[in-house]
């Protein structure tokens, strides 16, 4: 008498199959069934479907809940950046990669592009994938409670240039409110006493401090001219600004900009007014990017340090990870004013005056 080998005849118990018997159905290793199982880009693709052909014939369904028990950490963490367009980030995704290579870990990439959700997206999947914790630069208008939702995953974060929700948390980052104030002395020790900021529409940590810095330096310096242009921080928006302030009267003798793309725009908008940078009106920029340099006049830029501040941000996740009952750590560089020409610094500056503290006042 023939007995079935199944619960039902020619159904397989699938709860039986093995990665062996996936290996010997598609002629492969057990390891390479297990690189397939996990997605791994070290497989062939011709290879992959031949594994996934046998998975299917078979039945197999891939417990990930209890592979994730079984396994250790992967050496990977997540990266979720705004704005990937902007250069900076480029930098700090190197300084990034840098400190993660010396310690054998590599990184997941993922542009929020200022979304919350198409950021809890890439976090939702950076946590399928199980990496070892998150580098997150918090797009505008990201609830603070995610910090905590991250904790409670058991996934280590790393806030990163911006920061939400109250500390202690781990943070790297620039101080950008000490950058602009260098970058205010600076213009009122040329004679300016029209400066206005350009830059920043979002209520983030980030821009505040930059505003914070504005101000205060308006106040220290005892001036009254006052103009902060919101915008998104864009070449475009640059070009936008600037023209729209040089049609003013009184204009503004100088701008100190977002970032060096907004700063390049402005020069752009005043070389398309008939203006030059640095003669008719200062231009100083923030993060002091590679490009920096190169422009025409070079760009007189607050250095934010970019690629350290990734190595920092990538060396604190680490720690994080070996310990994560220690104590929250904020790293904060300081930045550094680097004068090239757009600021005028070697010339007497348009609509500027002595360096008489009461001068001009009321321009």
């Amino acid at each position: 008498m023939r007995q079935d080998a199944s619960p039902r005849q020619g159904q397989r118990d699938t709860a039986s199959v093995t990665l062996q018997d996936i290996a010997a159905h598609a002629g492969v290793s057990r390891s390479t069934v297990s690189l397939v199982l996990r997605e791994s880009p070290l497989v062939a693709e011709r290879t992959r479907l031949k594994v996934q052909r046998s998975i299917k014939a078979l039945g197999y369904v891939y417990n990930r809940g209890a592979a994730a028990l079984r396994g250790s950490r992967t050496s990977t963490l997540g990266v979720v950046v705004y704005d990937i367009a902007n250069p900076f980030f480029g930098a700090m995704v190197a300084g990034i990669d840098a400190a993660l290579n010396r310690e054998g870990y590599v990184s997941f990439l993922a542009n929020s592009e200022d979304s919350p959700a198409r950021q809890q997206r890439f976090l939702e999947r950076m946590r399928e994938h199980r990496v070892d914790g998150i580098l997150l630069c918090p797009a505008e208008g990201t609830d603070p409670t995610l910090i905590d939702t991250l904790d409670g995953w058991g996934m280590p974060c790393v806030q990163v240039l911006r920061h939400v929700g109250e500390p202690p948390f781990d943070y790297a980052g620039a101080d950008f409110h000490q950058g602009v104030c260098q970058a205010m002395d600076h213009l009122v020790a040329l004679g300016h006493r029209r400066i206005a900021f350009l830059g920043g529409h979002s209520e983030h940590s980030a821009t505040r401090e930059r505003w914070q810095g504005y101000r205060e330096s308006l106040e220290r310096h005892r001036l009254t001219y006052q103009r902060l242009l919101r915008s998104t921080v864009t070449r475009r928006d640059g070009v936008a600004m600037i023209q729209q302030l040089m049609a003013e009267s009184p204009a503004p003798s100088a701008v100190v900009c977002h970032n060096d793309l907004v700063a390049f725009g402005a020069m752009l908008g005043l070389k398309h007014l008939g203006r030059v940078p640095g003669v008719d009106c200062a231009v100083i920029g923030t993060d002091d990017v590679e490009e920096a340099t190169l422009g025409d006049p070079a760009l007189t830029s607050v250095a934010t340090h970019p690629h350290a501040i990734g190595e920092e941000a990538a060396r604190l996740a680490l720690r994080r990870i070996a310990t994560p009952e220690g104590a929250r750590e904020q790293v904060v560089l300081a930045p550094r004013l680097q004068v090239r020409d757009s600021c005028g610094a070697t010339r007497p500056p348009s609509g500027a005056t002595e360096l008489n503290p009461a001068a001009g006042e009321h321009a």
